[in-house]
């Protein structure tokens, strides 16, 4: 297995030829990451303070800023630390798009920005339920954010200041981990996703879609000989490098590392080159109906 695609960029609005570009969409689209080694998140001075646990209000694994918020959640600190810190979120915002638009223009006008987070914890070691264990292998669903099929893109950026790689593992291809758990997957009762949203359970319908991921994500974390077992590999992203990834198709766990910033696009299904690799569509032909 080889999953990564490198490209020797570093700067966040690369000159790049259309060839280049249709080769690293392609690449992402069909399932690999496009990987940048020499390409940096650099910090300032004042900057660097917040790499540090302190920041958190342990109350949430991340510190993150939604699109229109005006300071990040999850965070702790005066009024100025907690706008500087919003100000890094929102710069690492600014940076991610500037690459994605240069990389990838036929995305720009119908790429939705999403959250923006950093990452201050160590991922090694960490409690959690099952469900929550990022460590497992596994796609991105969320039960209580139905997408309908929206892409999940995202741009990884490690700035361990004591040269800590960020260590994932990635497994097989999405089609492969899906053949072997949808048929574990009950089909969804009718009705309920309408009661799911009434009750504000979900921010908004759940498409079959929706209910199969989750139950592709839930199969997954749940089978302990699958994560053993099945075909993968181990990467390492080193401090100063920069990723982006599908995590809706990508089958990933991240083992160990701290100090990142992850920056989270949506992208509909139509605006893809190869939208016949998309989870919607693969999930579509083996299902054999339309499921959003």
């Amino acid at each position: 297995m080889n999953s990564l695609y490198e490209l020797p960029i570093d700067s966040w609005t690369p000159q790049v030829s259309d060839a280049e570009r249709a080769s690293a969409q392609k690449a992402l689209e069909m399932g690999g990451i496009l990987f940048f080694p020499r390409l940096d998140f650099g910090l300032s001075e004042a900057e660097r303070r917040f790499l540090s646990p302190e920041w958190s209000d342990e109350k949430a694994k991340n510190i993150s800023l939604r699109p229109g918020d005006p300071v990040p959640r999850g965070a702790r600190g005066g009024a100025a630390d907690l706008g500087a810190l919003g100000s890094m979120l929102a710069r690492f915002l600014d940076r991610a798009e500037s690459l994605v638009f240069a990389l990838l223009p036929s995305y720009a006008r119908r790429l939705r920005r999403a959250g923006t987070s950093f990452r201050p914890w160590e991922i090694e070691g960490r409690d959690s339920s099952w469900r929550k264990d990022d460590t497992r292998l596994h796609v991105d669903a969320f039960p209580s954010n139905p997408n309908r099929g929206l892409r999940i893109l995202r741009v990884f950026s490690n700035v361990h200041p004591a040269g800590k790689a960020r260590v994932w593992r990635v497994g097989e291809p999405f089609e492969d981990m899906a053949r072997h758990f949808l048929p574990k997957i009950p089909r969804q009762v009718p009705g309920t996703a309408w009661v799911l949203e009434k009750l504000r359970i979900t921010k908004s319908r759940r498409s079959e879609y929706d209910h199969l991921m989750l139950g592709l994500h839930d199969g997954a974390k749940a089978d302990l000989e699958y994560q053993k077992d099945c075909p993968q590999q181990r990467i390492e992203f080193p401090p100063g490098c920069t990723w982006i990834v599908y995590t809706d198709q990508v089958m990933h766990a991240a083992m160990s590392g701290q100090h990142a910033f992850e920056q989270t696009f949506h992208l509909p299904v139509e605006a893809l080159a190869h939208p016949q690799a998309s989870p919607l569509r693969v999930l579509e032909r083996i299902a054999g109906r339309t499921l959003v």
